[in-house]
């Protein structure tokens, strides 16, 4: 879980992992796509998530930790049965932790989850050891493309628990 100080531990980067096509030239180019996704599934309350997906949709907004600016990022969310909701720092398996991470580590009070129409403040917490390997496998029953992403990199990746605060 968190520390107790609030803040959220940040594991070591890999050595080996899945190669991703997120650098800056990539980021350049798909960012208006990424974008027009954000704006379309807030005009729709989150019905025109993409039908190939086999995870739920939602937005997940995080304050930059050198920027201060606030990111939105569409993720896979899952639902849990206290109402919590899991996100994982999968980033495809590449050795690195995607930025939505980083940012909500070093600004976890500065955190909201989209949810349909719902817009929450949460408090993220991380999970580890036996709680977070059975998240995943509830995780990987859902969506199997989570299940192969550890095998991908050394890193251990992340599943951030979101609790509305």
């Amino acid at each position: 879980m968190a520390e107790p100080n609030g803040k959220i531990e940040i594991s070591p980067r890999g050595t080996r992992g899945a190669l991703t096509l997120w650098g800056s030239f990539w980021m350049r180019l798909f960012k208006p796509l990424l974008d027009r996704q954000v704006s379309q599934y807030r005009e729709t309350g989150g019905r025109s998530a993409p039908k190939f997906l086999d995870f739920p949709l939602v937005l997940l907004t995080t304050v930059g930790a050198r920027s201060g600016k606030e990111f939105t990022h569409p993720l896979g969310g899952f639902e849990q049965e206290d109402g919590t909701w899991l996100v994982v720092a999968s980033k495809s398996g590449a050795s690195t932790h995607p930025a939505w991470f980083i940012n909500l580590a070093k600004n976890p009070e500065n955190v909201w989850l989209e949810v349909g129409n719902r817009k929450l403040r949460v408090r993220p917490s991380l999970l580890k050891g036996k709680e977070r390997e059975a998240a995943l496998a509830r995780i990987a029953a859902v969506s199997p493309r989570y299940g192969k992403y550890q095998n991908k990199t050394d890193r251990e990746i992340p599943i951030v628990c979101l609790r509305a605060s």
